[in-house]
């Protein structure tokens, strides 16, 4: 008799704590996605653990403009491919070729816009309006 009543207690309980966390579940799914996120850095890591994207407040060699947001993405080799910048003054894309110095840069400074090209073998075109 002692083991039925045992058994029966458990079984409330386990029910109750069931339903508890089946609340608590459908709370936290009614609550949606977080408005912000807040941090310092933001890395996004390989499963090797190499950084191919890194969407950082300021260039690392701390050149250029103040407050400028640089968007780096990375080839396998750890080189940099892409280079999306922004700041109060304008904005700029960098696309990198398979070799230094092929490149395109897109550039617009204030009231100035560009494009860049560079070749290989280090030749230059560059466009204005």
């Amino acid at each position: 008799m002692k083991l039925q009543r045992l058994a029966t207690v458990l079984t409330v309980v386990n029910f109750v704590l069931l339903m508890f966390v089946l609340v608590q579940a459908r709370s936290s799914m009614a609550q949606g996605v977080a408005p912000v996120i807040r941090g310092r850095a933001l890395e996004i890591v390989d499963g090797q653990g190499r950084v191919p994207a890194e969407p950082t407040p300021s260039r690392p060699d701390a050149k250029g403009y103040p407050d400028t947001v640089m968007l780096r993405l990375v080839d396998p080799n750890g080189r940099p491919g892409v280079k999306l910048g922004a700041s109060e003054q304008g904005a700029g894309l960098g696309l990198a070729g398979e070799s230094e110095p092929t490149y395109v840069l897109l550039k617009a400074e204030g009231p100035n816009s560009s494009m860049k090209l560079t070749n290989k073998d280090g030749r230059e075109h560059l466009l204005k309006p």
